[in-house]
């Protein structure tokens, strides 16, 4: 974690908003939002050139498992994913669990179906892009 100093000596007006909402948390809540920074630090990848299709490598969910962690192991599993348009549905789903009381397996299961969805969409822009026809087929 930051040093206390650190958060103080921030210069712009959002990261002393961000200090002041860090200082105001409790320690698990911290411990989401410094999570929650890490997804988003991993941010959009740069295009540079089509990549081929990437499988997931998708790690089996454990049976007890936080919502942090499983937005882990999907990013983790789903590392040819841009995160950037999944933040806000990301975002929306650990804000019900935080905030609104709902249930981790409840949202784990909506965040594994979102980072699924995202890959199908990959998978289809990926497959127009290789072959100049229309969305590569799904598996069966």
């Amino acid at each position: 974690m930051l040093p206390p100093q650190a958060l103080t000596a921030a210069g712009s007006p959002e990261e002393r908003r961000l200090a002041r909402l860090y200082r105001s948390l409790e320690p698990a809540d911290r411990r989401t939002l410094v999570a929650f920074a890490e997804f988003l630090a991993h941010g959009p990848r740069s295009e540079t050139a089509p990549e081929p299709v990437q499988e997931p490598n998708r790690a089996p969910r454990p049976d007890e498992e936080t919502v942090i962690a499983a937005i882990r192991r999907l990013s983790l599993s789903y590392s040819m994913l841009d995160r950037e348009p999944m933040l806000h549905e990301t975002s929306a789903l650990m804000t019900a669990h935080v905030m609104k009381g709902r249930g981790s397996a409840e949202v784990i299961d909506e965040l594994e179906s979102l980072f699924e969805r995202h890959y199908q969409g990959y998978r289809a822009r990926l497959g127009s892009a290789d072959t100049g026809e229309g969305p590569a087929k799904p598996d069966p």
